[in-house]
């Protein structure tokens, strides 16, 4: 295939974890020339990183609308990565679902939350209102419903082998996380493949584990015994303040895994592994792989 007959494909928030993993993705199989990589700044590494790559970069900042429209003139398919910055989620997705109707992009794609119509985290609220705003808007859209990270749980795995202990608030509700560079192969599957306009993807690992069973396969890697620690919502946000975290983030953990406990985090339709022709990522592997530098630091 010429280069020519590849759309050309934007990625928002490309410089942030997915993004970059993302635009990795991408590479395996359209050419650098016809990927976009938004951008808050162009003169960071990370942005420089990016160039290097030979992906063209265009200033796109969620929260500065006349950075927006121009953005994305001339693309033809566009991936919205959820802001980070929660409270601010939906003018700011707004914002881009707006300049992506008036730059006529064909197919927006959206990174939402697992079951965003129905489930009961706090943090399904912004994406339930993010969807609304695409239906409403005219542009053809898919719904990449993300479930969570194992990087989520994976970053507490330090803490938990200085104390000897692996907290957190969700009972023995079942996790199906996957990698982030899993998500990441569905969003470029999404943004190559043909007839996705429409598609909602449930999208989860294949395996579901317990924080218990998290904090076992910690102790099966690192071969130091973890505990799990189940605490209540309120005392898990507590600790998590105590150790550094800000309010709001912390109450949102917090939140998230007493939604866990509820089945929030669960799902077993296999929809990620379909997506990317491949099993998810074990959540041990991911384990190793942020032991293994640990166990560096510490030799």
């Amino acid at each position: 295939m010429t280069s020519s007959a590849h759309p050309r494909i934007f990625v928002t928030g490309a410089t942030g974890q997915l993004g970059r993993l993302v635009i990795g993705a991408l590479l395996r199989s359209v050419p650098a020339t016809r990927i976009v990589a938004g951008v808050r700044r162009t003169d960071s590494d990370a942005a420089r990183d990016l160039a290097a790559l030979g992906v063209e970069l265009r200033i796109a900042d969620y929260s500065r609308p006349e950075t927006l429209t121009p953005a994305f003139a001339g693309v033809e398919r566009l991936l919205l990565i959820s802001s980070s910055e929660v409270g601010q989620r939906t003018a700011q997705h707004r914002n881009v679902i707006e300049a992506a109707t008036r730059a006529g992009v064909g197919l927006l794609a959206y990174t939402s939350l697992l079951r965003a119509d129905v489930s009961p985290l706090a943090l399904a609220q912004e994406h339930r209102e993010t969807e609304a705003l695409l239906r409403a808007s005219g542009t053809p859209f898919a719904l990449l419903r993300n479930g969570w990270y194992t990087e989520n749980y994976a970053a507490s795995i330090a803490p938990a082998l200085a104390h000897g202990v692996f907290i957190g608030a969700a009972g023995e509700g079942r996790i199906a996380s996957a990698a982030r560079a899993d998500y990441a192969e569905a969003a470029a599957a999404v943004l190559t493949g043909a007839d996705q306009a429409g598609r909602i993807y449930e999208l989860a690992g294949d395996e579901a584990y317990t924080l218990g069973e998290f904090a076992a396969a910690i102790s099966d890697v690192s071969g130091r015994k973890i505990a799990y620690q189940n605490l209540p919502e309120a005392d898990f946000a507590g600790a998590l303040v105590g150790a550094g975290l800000p309010g709001a983030f912390a109450a949102m953990l917090a939140d998230s895994d007493a939604g866990a406990a509820k089945g929030a985090l669960f799902d077993n339709g296999l929809q990620l592994s379909a997506l990317i022709g491949r099993p998810t990522t074990p959540y041990a592997v991911t384990i190793a792989q942020t032991w293994a530098p640990l166990a560096a630091a510490h030799k």
